[in-house]
């Protein structure tokens, strides 16, 4: 079915997202492409996206609703009682799973010989996750354990395990996973409690895990304690174990049970049991320094895996709208289209407003992923891997529950396609960190690195290229919002240690919400220098409003009609005038 016509999205002519090209109908990100991607490279990922959105709207979100519904099981024993402990994927997941290694990152890069930008990798990642983002924790983490490898592994190691983490096809490749936490420890590391010893100059490793996603794995990223190591964080280091001994038997990887999950329920999550596992270490375990590193390596993956979590809750903030968008097109109520009415149609506004802000953050971070080269970079991929998760996390949560409200009952019901999106939207706000922990991580940014400091410049270098008559008031409020910033860095300088955690989501929430209404005002501009469009000047407004603009006595209520005039410009990808924006934000 045609939706686009004339660059204007008709959600009526569809009854459901499964089955277009959600990359063709996703016009925001293809101007974030326009922006990110490396001009030289542009054409050729315009191709790619193109073909990938077809993939991810027609088949593989279609196999979804069938591996959401037959998840993956474990066999425990062999015909002969033999314990065997193997996972057992539906056949869907397996075809799955390769057209997404065969036509994702891995196999594009691959077959084109030509290595794949950062920014379009989260491009991936997103359309993806708008179909299944258990399936993306079960493809997406093997890109972070190549690099670990590719980067610490010993020589013979690197040689044996990289060819197989990127392999162009899916059959014969090792996928990666990362094992971090355990039954008394959870998020504090401190208390691992897994041990490593050498046995005839190998490694193995001893030790339960209690969350691990990905589980059947051929190649497992985790930390345990050398022999003799200190306690805590300094006494940890990072071993590759693989799925099978040198000598090609089954590793002691022993599967106690998979996890009986709320959602995300595509990719096995389970309990293990590490017993004398052969492993590779991928940090010296004799000097202090170096096994402090092996954390600090770890945490390397999992900035990147922060980084691909935010970007699932934005996937499915964007396809929780495109549901709404569709479903209130078709259902009638009242004698009008749900879609005419005020109420719903300023949902949809604050829905589109808030994926486009995260959109905004998501993909800025994408661009600093593989390092811009200066300490700057450096210091802003830093505290924006944070500011990422706690915004795409939450915002997949929060809108998806909005999906589930617009379509009423059938909201509820596992036969429409939020109810889905909510019980794997909740998994994000845990995964890779909970929302405490994420705003404890701004609060180190800060305090250790004064990554601060770069993200306060990035929001001056945006302010700075705003010229538009247009967006001078939006301007001020960013302005105003920059230097209350300040006031809250300087609080939280001086704050005592208790006080300072107590506020720490507070301050996430201004320097996250200052981010990005920085950045969208700096694509209205660039919008508006390109061919005159205000519509992202638009969005910026709303969020500005939104996120920045005081309540005042009446708390927001006034008779501004801005919701309802610019509801077709905002929802359907419309050009709008200059003129028609608001004077006042």
């Amino acid at each position: 079915m045609a939706t686009k016509t004339n660059g204007e999205i008709d959600y009526a002519k569809s009854d459901s997202a499964i089955g277009l090209n959600w990359y063709a109908i996703d016009p925001n990100l293809s101007k974030l492409m326009d922006r990110y991607v490396p001009p030289a490279d542009r054409d050729w990922a315009e191709g790619i996206l193109q073909r990938w959105g077809e993939l991810c709207g027609g088949p593989v979100a279609e196999r979804a609703e069938i591996i959401d519904k037959n998840p993956p099981i474990l066999d425990r024993y062999d015909r002969w009682g033999d314990e065997i402990a193997s996972v057992v994927h539906h056949p869907a997941a397996i075809d799955q799973k390769r057209d997404i290694w065969d036509e994702g990152p891995i196999g594009v890069a691959a077959r084109d010989d030509r290595e794949v930008p950062t920014v379009l990798n989260s491009a991936f990642t997103y359309l993806l996750s708008q179909s299944d983002t258990g399936m993306v924790c079960s493809t997406g983490m093997t890109g972070g354990v190549e690099g670990l490898v590719d980067r610490y592994a010993p020589p013979d190691v690197r040689e044996q395990v990289l060819p197989r983490l990127q392999s162009p096809t899916y059959d014969g490749s090792w996928d990666g996973a990362m094992f971090m936490t355990e039954v008394r420890g959870g998020s504090d590391l401190a208390a691992s409690e897994a041990t490593a010893k050498q046995v005839n100059g190998k490694w193995v490793v001893n030790g339960a895990k209690w969350f691990c996603s990905n589980v059947d794995a051929r190649a497992i990223a985790t930390l345990a304690r050398p022999e003799g190591a200190e306690a805590g964080l300094r006494g940890l280091a990072l071993f590759l174990v693989p799925g099978e001994r040198s000598d090609g038997t089954r590793n002691g990887i022993h599967i106690k049970r998979l996890k009986d999950k709320l959602g995300t329920r595509s990719v096995p999550t389970a309990e293990i049991e590490l017993i004398d596992a052969e492993a590779h270490i991928m940090s010296n375990p004799k000097a202090t320094e170096s096994e402090a590193r092996g954390l600090n390596r770890m945490m390397g993956m999992v900035n990147g895996s922060r980084m691909g979590v935010a970007t699932m809750g934005l996937g499915i903030m964007r396809r929780s709208f495109v549901e709404s968008a569709i479903y209130a097109a078709n259902r009638m109520a009242f004698g009008k289209r749900l879609d005419q009415l005020p109420l719903v149609q300023e949902t949809l506004v604050n829905m589109i407003v808030a994926v486009e802000a995260v959109s905004a953050i998501v993909f800025e971070a994408a661009s600093l992923a593989s390092g811009r080269g200066d300490e700057e970079g450096r210091r802003l991929y830093r505290i924006l891997i944070p500011l990422t998760k706690f915004k795409g996390a939450r915002g997949g949560l929060e809108l998806a529950s909005q999906a589930v409200e617009m379509h009423g009952g059938n909201g509820y019901i596992e036969t429409f396609p939020a109810a889905r999106q909510l019980r794997d939207a909740q998994c994000h706000t845990i995964w890779e960190g909970t929302e405490n922990i994420i705003c404890l991580d701004v609060l180190r940014a800060m305090g250790k690195e004064s990554a601060h400091d770069a993200l306060l410049n990035r929001v001056d270098a945006a302010l700075s290229a705003v010229s538009h008559p247009s967006l001078s008031p939006m301007k001020d409020a960013v302005a105003q919002a920059r230097r209350e910033a300040h006031e809250i860095i300087a609080f939280t300088a001086r704050a005592d240690n208790d006080v300072r955690q107590l506020n720490s989501r507070r301050v996430t929430t201004a320097l996250s919400d200052l981010s990005q209404a920085a950045l969208l005002l700096e694509a209205a501009q660039g919008e508006l220098d390109a061919s005159g469009d205000a519509r992202k000047a638009a969005v910026a407004r709303f969020f500005i409003r939104e996120r920045l603009g005081g309540t005042g006595a009446l708390r927001g209520i006034s008779d501004d009609r801005s919701v309802l005039d610019l509801f077709e410009a905002i929802t359907r990808y419309q050009p709008l005038a200059p003129e028609k924006l608001p004077a006042a934000v």
